[in-house]
């Protein structure tokens, strides 16, 4: 009995309880058992478990031992291992955002504010060359009321005299039609486009597109309508005295709201439900 480790085994007098084995000799410590006897069927009371063997659930080991389990595995029912489920994939559909990047709902990229800002530049410098037949004269016009106006005040400045204060009415009698018919071309321009292509010639020599926020395609005439007819009121209203400095700081507040907006809107996508997306890097 020497030889054996020191452990909880049978107690060779009474089979439903464990005694301990101190190495050398029974203990009087005993202990009910803790479920079936470890070594029913292997062990009988005077042939204890050998050194370096282990007993577990009627079954021994000797001292090739199973492979413990590595990191990632678990031991199923019948013993065997397999690794851990993963977690799932985010699903990239809809809903599904790039991480740091803002998206419509179904995932296209939204363009960045610059990008926005150079495209209306270009187009604004293309409708005005289209709109040129059409406002020519009333911007001549406006230039020699303009013009005769400031060769007064030089000369009056150079006699000592006073100079005159305000400006002559025919310098906005002819710049005001001219302004009218330019951003009545401007909307014709951007709706066409909008319409026919998703995205006017600076927007596309920038590679972005305008599309509805939840469906992906051209806007609808409606849409299109509507975004382009906001920026068309906020321009006539601008020509307005008085009124046209508040209607002056409202479109100001519209090109800039994509800055903080998270859907990264103006208040012409969301009048018309739209996004300005990217088509390219």
């Amino acid at each position: 009995m020497s030889s054996h480790a020191p452990g909880w085994y049978d107690d060779p007098e009474d089979p439903a309880q464990q005694r301990y084995w101190d190495g050398n000799a029974w203990t009087d410590q005993r202990r009910p058992q803790q479920g079936p006897p470890p070594f029913q069927g292997q062990f009988g009371h005077n042939d204890l478990p050998r050194y370096g063997q282990r007993a577990e659930h009627g079954q021994v080991y000797g001292q090739q031992t199973e492979p413990a389990p590595q990191y990632g595995q678990r031991i199923t029912q019948q013993g065997a291992f397999q690794p851990y489920p993963s977690y799932p994939q985010a699903p990239q559909g809809y809903g599904y955002q790039p991480q740091g990047v803002a998206t419509t709902p179904d995932g296209v990229p939204l363009s960045g504010w610059w990008r926005r800002a150079v495209a209306r530049f270009i187009d604004g410098i293309i409708a005005w060359f289209i709109a040129l037949p059409l406002t020519g004269y009333f911007y001549y016009r406006s230039s020699q009321a303009m013009s005769s106006w400031l060769e007064e005040i030089m000369g009056a400045a150079r006699a000592g005299s006073t100079t005159p204060a305000s400006m002559p009415p025919e310098v906005l009698q002819w710049a005001v039609p001219a302004s009218v018919i330019g951003y009545l071309v401007l909307f014709v321009y951007e709706y066409l486009f909008l319409v026919a292509k998703g995205a006017t010639p600076g927007k596309m020599a920038l590679g972005i597109a305008v599309r509805l926020r939840d469906t992906p395609g051209n806007p609808p005439r409606g849409a299109a309508a509507k975004r382009c007819g906001l920026d068309l009121a906020l321009y006539l209203a601008g020509s307005i005295p008085v009124i046209g400095l508040f209607a002056s700081l409202a479109l100001l507040l519209n090109y800039l709201w994509p800055l903080w907006d998270d859907k990264k809107q103006a208040l012409h996508d969301k009048v018309a439900g739209t996004n300005v997306i990217r088509t390219r890097p």
